[in-house]
């Protein structure tokens, strides 16, 4: 312990041109005794850090769970009731729906448990431990290796490390780099893959307002769904099987049925996926002048052409409801993140960051020496990488983002093992087998119009947006055949390809013989895949690789570095989807000139905010009796009135959607599903009076689930409590 203390000194606590503020942070749970404890309790917290990650005890870490593989869940029951965000189960929900059961439009609530619907591919992961590991992994590296020798290294100790741990369990772990590498972490971990879907409110309240609203203040959306984690006899995980049994965890998560008032402590608890604080200005240009526009650029032009199919048909609607979210979401955080930076002068102050950290480099030789020429490299090796990470961001967001292409990328590995002589029939039958299952379930939530359209838009904006150093050959072709009309192109490929079809497409694989893989090679659209593939593995693949691996080692160098220059900053480390505490207090904020935003909304606002020509802002007639009546049972705030979400300073991100919200006391008082527009930047660097996350009520899901969907037997699994 006195080993790991003395290694926090170096690491944490250390300062910087922006201090470390009250709301900052996503916290190792594992050191909170060590480094948080004090402050959090300073700013009101009742309970102690052994409460929420103990040891050798159960703690509340035991109740939090990574849900799927993005979001984060927490159990609510003895019988393993898990709340998570709308849209973190809107796949599974939409995967269950049809026009039939439409329970994306009119919500779906499980009254028994044989109601209860299992959702393949969904999983469940617990943390068991959290070690610290540097020493081990680090063991044998020196600091005059090169990079691929050092990586070498670390993955063979951190593999041996790793199976000692997991040896004789049916655990899994993984060790992750903090700090850049200067530090390591062993995450062991528990996953349970029987996870059915409870109740989910209809989307006008699970995801009302919709895209128009998403990462915006002030916010009206129950986003909320419920699931239960199933597991064998002895309480072990298991794949799906009716004889399984509702998980009996180790702790259970209270309810909390008084709210908030401003200023009350809150923290979150889930696993915040990626943030990059500490990046120099160089690579701030990189994302937000570079690479995020071209992204948002198209984007747009895929939502535009969703969204107008949508509104003409139902079905269209189901079909792409969980697309357009997808393509939806990111898109207006990049949009929010380039606003946020640019108000706050983030590449300013970045680069008087920079200028203070080279005069201190200068002052001494020994630093010179070992940080002379940091700021310089990294300056050269961004100005490398802009085009490449441009050209990439097309291949991405512009080819691959065309479904007939994207999908026809999956028969690669049926082409390739064709070609084989050894590859034998029976592994044929198993790569058909699944291109099969695949293709079913690509086309039960496919449109061709829409797909033709953002072909032939998305195509002639890649085209027109790169010198042809810089893209696929393909585009010599359309320029040859078609004479860069993309329309006409568009109408080619999809009139040509069996990728565009799934009669044609299954017929195929019905009759798959080794032989056939030339027509697969020949098909228009598999063509495309070939051509951004070899442009990929000839343009892309080493220059990316080089320089990342440089990038790689500077940053860690640079983090170093910057650690002894700022000798009074506490450093926290950066997400990596590991579990992570994060602490602040309620409050509003002024996003511009003359506008104050309270810290809290209610169902008035939804009633304010209702169109029923308008999806998104369509109120349930339900809803409406419950507001008109003011019935809100015991879930109505002191005031009167119904409480819907609220926001507090806590340092959040993506991967923290349906993350639990806590009280002082350790009581649930709300879920995680968002971050205000003003403050989308936070990834990159945060500020306290502008971020802030956004957080379900407990109290309005609790309402929803039982006066307007009468499922109260939900409700009364939980431990309801109040002051």
């Amino acid at each position: 312990m006195k080993k790991i203390l003395l290694a926090l000194s170096l690491f944490i606590f250390v300062s910087g041109f922006r201090p470390v503020t009250a709301g900052e942070g996503m916290w190792i749970p594992l050191l909170l005794e060590q480094l948080n404890e004090d402050e959090m309790q300073s700013m009101g917290m009742k309970i102690t850090a052994e409460d929420i990650y103990s040891i050798n005890n159960s703690s509340m870490k035991d109740a939090i769970v990574r849900f799927g593989r993005g979001c984060t869940g927490v159990v609510v029951s003895e019988d393993g009731l898990l709340l998570t965000n709308h849209h973190c189960g809107y796949g599974a929900i939409q995967k269950h729906s049809s026009l039939e059961n439409d329970y994306l439009t009119n919500g779906f609530w499980a009254m028994e448990r044989e109601e209860e619907l299992p959702n393949k591919g969904l999983i469940v992961t617990f943390i068991v431990r959290m070690e610290e590991v540097t020493d081990q992994v680090l063991e044998g590296v020196a600091d005059d290796m090169t990079e691929d020798d050092r990586l070498k290294i670390v993955q063979d100790n951190s593999q041996a490390i790793i199976d000692e741990a997991v040896k004789d369990t049916h655990y899994d772990a993984v060790i992750k780099p903090f700090y850049y590498g200067n530090q390591y972490y062993m995450i062991l971990t528990e996953t349970y893959k029987d996870v059915r879907l409870v109740g989910a409110p209809p989307s006008n309240i699970g995801k009302f307002g919709g895209d128009t609203d998403n990462w915006m203040w002030p916010r009206h959306t129950g986003d909320f769904s419920i699931f239960r984690i199933y597991a064998d006899s002895n309480n072990n995980p298991a794949e799906y099987a009716e004889d399984n049994v509702p998980y009996q965890p180790k702790y259970q998560v209270p309810v909390s049925t008084e709210g908030v008032v401003e200023g009350d402590f809150t923290f979150v608890f889930g696993f915040p996926g990626y943030t990059q604080e500490y990046l120099p200005s160089f690579a701030i240009k990189n994302i937000t002048q570079v690479t995020n526009p071209a992204t948002i650029n198209l984007r747009q032009q895929r939502i535009d052409v969703m969204k107008q199919y949508m509104e003409e048909s139902d079905l269209v609607r189901i079909q792409y409801a969980s697309k357009l979210a997808g393509v939806s979401n990111y898109w207006k955080k990049m949009r929010g993140e380039n606003r946020g930076i640019k108000k706050l002068d983030a590449i300013d102050k970045k680069e008087q960051l920079q200028r203070e950290f080279q005069e201190w480099v200068n002052d001494d030789p020994a630093r010179k020496t070992a940080y002379g020429n940091l700021l310089p490299q990294f300056e050269k090796i961004y100005g490398y990488l802009a085009p490449l990470e441009l050209s990439m961001t097309y291949l991405l967001e512009g080819a691959l983002g065309i479904e007939i292409v994207d999908f026809a990328g999956n028969f690669r590995l049926l082409v390739e093992e064709s070609m084989e002589e050894e590859t034998t029939d029976e592994r044929i039958g198993q790569l058909v087998d699944y291109l099969k299952n695949r293709t079913e379930g690509h086309f039960k939530d496919y449109h061709r119009p829409i797909d033709r359209e953002i072909f032939a838009d998305l195509m002639e904006t890649y085209s027109i947006a790169l010198p042809g150093e810089y893209k696929p050959d393909v585009f010599n072709f359309i320029a040859k055949k078609f004479d860069n009309d993309f329309e006409a192109y568009a109408n080619y490929v999809f009139k040509k390809s069996m990728f565009a079809s799934e009669e044609e497409l299954l017929n195929f694989l019905d009759n798959y013989k080794k032989r056939k893989y030339k027509k697969i090679e020949k098909d228009p659209a598999y063509e495309i895949v070939t051509s951004i593939r070899s442009f990929y593995t000839k343009k892309l693949e080493k220059p990316l690789a080089l320089y990342g691996d440089q990038l790689d080692s500077l940053q860690r160098i640079y983090m170093k570095a910057l650690m002894e220059f700022q000798t009074d900053k506490r450093f926290y480390p950066d997400a990596n989807s590991t579990l992570r505490v994060h602490y602040g207090n309620v409050d509003g904020y002024n996003p511009r000139d003359a506008v104050n935003y309270t810290y809290y909304t209610t169902l008035e606002g939804i009633m304010e905010k209702e169109d029923p020509n308008i999806y998104d802002y369509v109120v349930e007639d339900r809803l409406k009796e419950l507001y008109a009546e003011k019935d809100y049972g015991i879930y109505g705030d002191p005031d009167g009135s119904m409480h819907v979400c609220f926001i507090a300073t806590n340092h959040t991100t993506g991967g923290n959607s349906g993350s639990p919200v806590f009280n002082a006391e350790g009581e649930l008082i709300g879920l995680n599903f968002d971050r205000n527009w003003e403050g989308t930047m936070s990834d990159l660097m945060y500020d306290p009076d502008q971020c802030r996350n956004i957080t379900l009520d407990i109290r309005y899901l609790l309402f929803i689930v039982d006066k307007f969907a009468g499922a109260g037997h939900l409700v009364e699994e939980m431990e309801l409590v109040s002051d």
